[in-house]
């Protein structure tokens, strides 16, 4: 009978590896769940994505092409990924591997379309600088798109830097007192004859993502900084006063062993759905330290009573211009979270 039936004594708990599995008729074995671990698999980084299709620098300076795994392509790859790789990792024509796992990442720096939306575009990964370029002239500067930059630099964890270029057409010093309260390096750069100097001892021993606006020059330095990268430049259009669009791709440069430089495609709005407003004000670091001393419930809008804000302006201390800055990005992204 079943209740005089005692188990025998189990030396550790049932899983589904001690199911008989019956042999099947038709001959087929039965699909395993384990995966292989690729423990030997080869390591590289991503330099190029373009069309599904990955560049990857192995760490023994092969380059070979791959594609993804199926079971990653729902979490993505982007430039500056650390990855193993299975498949034919030769440098044959016509050979491609396949990218089994992605490393951990450490940063990550993403954009969405506008503020209104909440999907993430991730641009790079493990990158840890980033060098913000703007032209003083021809296309004019937008102090606006340099705060986006600066909110999405500070969220994903990377250092920020300006770099203004072309500034033998035009003196940059009006310009620059708008970060003259920000504890991040400028940088000037002449379109006749650049200086080279103090942008490499920036970029030395880092991983930097060169941002801006079509036309400021992006591809220009970088071809000064790494000749044989042969990015593709084009001018200003002569009647919207705007830069064409030339990079269609973001590729990873390597300067020198341990130098790399990033260079994307310019754009001309960098939406910041994904950034929690609670972390906005901290990418303003000059109007931080004032908001500090607000009341707790303070929302550091305009409609908001005894704002410590309105008062540093009021009395000199702080930029009425960053301030307006920062309020219509607090505005803009708290549209978004409500829709």
């Amino acid at each position: 009978m079943s209740w005089l039936y005692e188990p025998e004594p189990q030396d550790h708990d049932l899983d589904e590896s001690d199911v008989r599995v019956r042999p099947n008729p038709k001959g087929n074995k039965p699909r395993t769940k384990n995966r292989p671990s690729y423990a030997d698999a080869p390591i590289g980084m991503v330099v190029q994505v373009d069309l599904g299709r990955y560049t990857v620098l192995l760490n023994d300076e092969r380059e070979v092409f791959a594609t993804l795994a199926k079971e990653l392509r729902k979490e993505g790859v982007a430039v500056g990924d650390r990855v193993a790789l299975a498949g034919d990792t030769s440098e044959t024509v016509g050979a491609l591997a396949r990218i089994v796992r992605i490393e951990p990442r450490t940063t990550l720096l993403r954009r969405s379309a506008d503020d209104t939306d909440q999907v993430e575009r991730v641009i790079v990964a493990n990158a840890n600088q980033m060098l913000i370029v703007v032209a003083i002239t021809n296309p004019e500067p937008r102090t606006r798109l340099i705060d986006r930059y600066l909110a999405a630099a500070y969220d994903a964890g990377l250092k920020p830097a300006l770099c203004i270029t072309k500034v033998d057409l035009e003196d940059p010093a009006e310009f620059v007192k708008n970060f003259a309260d920000l504890s991040i390096p400028v940088i000037l750069n002449r379109k006749d004859a650049p200086s080279l100097d103090e942008l490499n001892k920036f970029l030395a021993n880092q991983v930097t993502v060169v941002v801006g606006h079509s036309g400021v020059g992006k591809s220009t330095l970088v071809n000064s900084l790494a000749p044989d990268a042969a990015r593709e430049t084009g001018g200003v259009n002569a009647v919207t006063g705007r830069g064409r669009h030339t990079s269609s791709s973001v590729r990873a440069i390597k300067l020198d062993s341990s130098s790399w430089i990033i260079d994307t495609p310019g754009v001309r709005s960098f939406g910041l759905g994904h950034i929690k407003l609670e972390n906005l004000l901290r990418s303003f670091e000059d109007l931080w330290q004032v908001a500090a001393q607000c009341p707790r419930d303070c929302s550091h809008l305009v409609d908001s009573p005894d704002c410590g804000l309105d008062e540093a302006v009021t009395a000199g201390t702080i930029s009425a211009a960053r301030l307006d800055s920062l309020r219509r990005l607090m505005v803009s992204i708290a549209n978004s979270s409500n829709d």
